[in-house]
């Protein structure tokens, strides 16, 4: 057995409180004789909610001497607010403890840089592993069954129930839904997100007309199918409605007749590094697809999981990746090197625009488009820190993470703005940004009705919302923000940077095709780097800071593959590990010439 560094582990404090205890404040000397796994994340963020995903089984399985603890700490300012968490908890599932850490506070004593970010701590308190990113579930797995033989033969070991206390159900016809399609008869379809179904609505927007789905998580087909936090909706032109099943990772179609369901793209297993990205729908991994759209002769899906647009041929049933590196950023240019944020939201344009794709990218807080020839441009947005609510000129106005985008009759669109809780509206014409409705509780899509209203998900307030499109634009101050991260201080010049990976125990990197590990570097501005960017093998890499460059964001996305190396199987289990930073630096004379970032 690995002798272990021994670390003790700091205090978990947030000025928000603790969620799912039953109002119990918990310590870590609650948690004595448990193990404890710390999972730093942020409801906006995407790896986030796939680690949730990744957890949900190792929870299960070792409930009586585990507990999960979800360490809540936002980036935006929204996800700073006590209810926006307490919404969240319920939206994706949290069925562990949630510490509400609105200042970063656990964070910085455990000295986080990334979400989602993974801290083990023994029975004793002691913290024994860190994991940055996704793909760290079997080594989880394995380290818990480790704990638990050595801790059991100690005496240290403490079994039973943990402190999770699951809040009372609320009854409402809709759980944080999604996305809404106007249908073509009248009424809506929704996505009712939480309760994995989707839900026809009359055209009141209010009474039930049926609902599509069993209720529970899951991959079925048929007349009584089962989806698993479904959301983006969009008629295809043979009738049927594409789904957006997110968790599942598929694409799915619904027959509005009859009701029964198929699936069109995906396996039900998420996209890694190194999967293929075209061929046959059925044959191909996708990764958290949040919307789709129908625009030109295909079906666009915005692949939020890796930060990319991909496109579904109605006739071949084939898919490909069409936009975006993967690379999370805010980067124009031809498709195939444009960057993308999380993705979360598509319409095709009417009218002036109907030859661009608009895309709510969501962690750049952007308006984007992609025009008929596949270059994409922004209308609005900067970059992943920055963020706010201001209207006036396109270059200087300030969205906060929208997830929803909607073509109007005019040729504008419509932005579901939802940390700000607004609809703002873009005009291509003039440039102009523009407020339409404010006191929205997070809206995540919309839908024009009648040609003269928009209906809206309020999201959190679990309801569609019917506005009048105003002649002129409500006017609000204007807000602007910044990530609620430190800049990390960096010295001019030279700057080492490291990746730490070691593989876990059992086993080793995955060297029989080639290197092991990956690491791309860029920067934003470009300028701040004079050397070192670029794609590479090693974890390690000297960077050198450009003159005259004060602050910026160092992009890095490292990858490790390692096996299972034990002896006698002939096949061993391979997994990815991987993670993107995007670390806030600012260029102070006699700082650390060191940035060192741990994947595991």
């Amino acid at each position: 057995m690995a002798i272990r560094a021994r670390v003790r582990a700091p205090e978990l404090v947030g000025k928000g409180g603790w969620l799912n205890t039953g109002d119990k404040q918990l310590s870590l000397a609650d948690l004595r004789g448990r193990i404890v796994v710390l999972d730093f994340w942020t409801f906006c963020c995407i790896n986030c909610l796939h680690v949730l995903d990744e957890l949900r089984e190792l929870e299960e399985k070792h409930r009586d001497t585990l507990v999960i603890i979800g360490v809540h700490s936002p980036k935006f300012v929204h996800e700073a607010e006590h209810a926006a968490v307490v919404d969240a908890v319920e939206r994706y599932g949290v069925e562990h403890p949630v510490l509400d850490d609105p200042d970063l506070a656990t964070w910085k004593q455990y000295a986080v840089r990334a979400w989602p970010t993974l801290v083990v701590i023994d029975p004793e308190g002691y913290v024994v592993a860190q994991h940055a990113g996704e793909g760290h579930a079997h080594a989880l797995e394995t380290l818990v069954a480790e704990l638990e033989a050595e801790h059991a033969a100690k005496g240290t070991l403490r079994r039973g129930d943990g402190p999770y206390v699951p809040p009372e159900p609320e009854a409402s016809d809709l759980r944080f839904p999604g996305k809404v399609l106007a249908l073509p008869g009248g009424g809506f379809l929704v996505s009712d997100t939480t309760r994995h179904q989707l839900v026809e609505l009359a055209a009141d927007g209010e009474t039930v007309v049926r609902r599509i789905g069993t209720g529970s998580r899951g991959l079925a087909d048929g007349a009584e199918p089962s989806f698993n936090e479904p959301q983006g909706l969009a008629l295809l032109p043979d009738g049927r409605v594409a789904v957006a099943d997110t968790v599942n990772h598929a694409v799915r179609a619904l027959d509005l007749a009859g009701g029964e369901v198929t699936t069109l793209a995906g396996t039900g297993r998420q996209w890694w590094q190194g999967s293929a990205v075209s061929g046959p729908g059925r044959e191909v991994d996708l990764s958290s697809p949040w919307d789709v759209a129908w625009f030109g002769d295909r079906l666009w899906i915005a692949m939020a999981g890796v930060h990319q647009l991909w496109t579904y041929a109605l006739d071949t049933g084939e898919v490909a990746a069409a936009a975006g590196t993967t690379n999370e950023g805010l980067v124009d240019g031809p498709a195939a090197e444009a960057w993308f944020a999380q993705p979360s939201g598509l319409a095709a344009g009417l009218s002036t625009t109907a030859d661009r794709l608009w895309i709510a990218d969501s962690e750049t807080s952007a308006l984007r488009w992609l025009d008929a020839d596949g270059v994409v441009h922004t209308a609005v947005g900067t970059g992943l820190f920055d963020f706010g609510h201001r209207d006036g000129e396109a270059g200087q106005a300030l969205l906060q993470h929208p997830l929803g985008v909607t073509a109007l009759p005019d040729g504008s669109v419509a932005v579901s703005d939802t940390y700000n809780h607004a609809l703002r509206r873009y005009d291509p014409a003039s440039g102009e940004v523009t407020t339409l409705a404010t006191d929205l509780r997070e809206p995540s899509d919309a839908v024009v009705a009648d040609g003269s209203d928009v209906v809206v998900v309020e999201s959190a307030r679990h309801r569609l919302t019917r506005l009048r499109l105003p002649e002129e634009a409500v006017r609000v101050d204007g807000v602007a923000h910044r990530t609620r991260r430190d800049a990390t201080e960096v010295a001019p010049g030279r700057l080492r940077l490291d990746v730490v990976f070691q593989p876990p125990e059992g086993q080793k990197l995955d060297e029989r095709y080639g290197p092991a590990t990956r690491l791309l570097v860029s920067s934003t501005p470009p300028e701040l780097l004079a050397s070192g960017g670029g794609t590479g093998t090693e974890l390690g890499r000297d960077l050198v800071l450009a003159d005259g460059v004060a602050e910026g964001v160092l992009h890095v996305s490292a990858m490790a593959a390692s096996c299972d190396d034990a002896e006698g199987v002939e096949y061993p289990a391979c997994h990815v590990h991987q993670q993107d930073w995007g670390v806030p630096v600012r260029v102070v004379a006699g700082a650390q010439e060191r940035l060192g970032l741990v994947l595991a």
